[in-house]
């Protein structure tokens, strides 16, 4: 991985082959001080796990998937939670005979490249666990 500032408000970020989304983020979240960004990208990937949260009971069914996809969309915000860094990712992903799978994202291994931009928010955002939902939301 590396990434550039590009100016005071964006980063890019080129994620190379092996790298993980998830963890690659966190990590310029935490170098960068980030405490409010989104985040859009593309590439391709190797093997994902994503998912659709089910409210009732209140858990998340992930799914695996490998083999060769591209990443059709990559969005998502980094904020914090308890003072740490926080990422909440959704991504879609698409296949050689253009099927699309896409959910929540809990990891991605990147097959070739990524990029990603990631623009800076002015403020900060915690999040905080709702009883209601059982999802790490935003605190105003």
């Amino acid at each position: 991985m590396e990434y550039k500032n590009l100016d005071a408000t964006r980063l890019l970020v080129r994620l190379d082959p092996n790298d993980e989304i998830v963890a690659s983020l966190a990590e310029v979240a935490r170098e960068e001080k980030l405490e409010l960004a989104m985040v859009q990208g593309l590439g391709a990937v190797k093997r994902v796990v994503m998912g659709v949260y089910n409210v009732t009971t209140q858990e998340y069914k992930a799914n695996t998937m490998e083999g060769a996809f591209e990443i059709l969309s990559l969005t998502g915000t980094l904020d914090t939670m308890q003072g740490r860094p926080y990422s909440h990712f959704h991504i879609a992903i698409g296949d050689d005979a253009g099927h699309a799978y896409g959910g929540h994202l809990n990891e991605a291994v990147i097959s070739a490249t990524a990029e990603i931009v990631v623009t800076k928010l002015p403020g900060r955002i915690d999040r905080i666990k709702s009883a209601e939902t059982g999802l790490n939301i935003w605190k105003f």
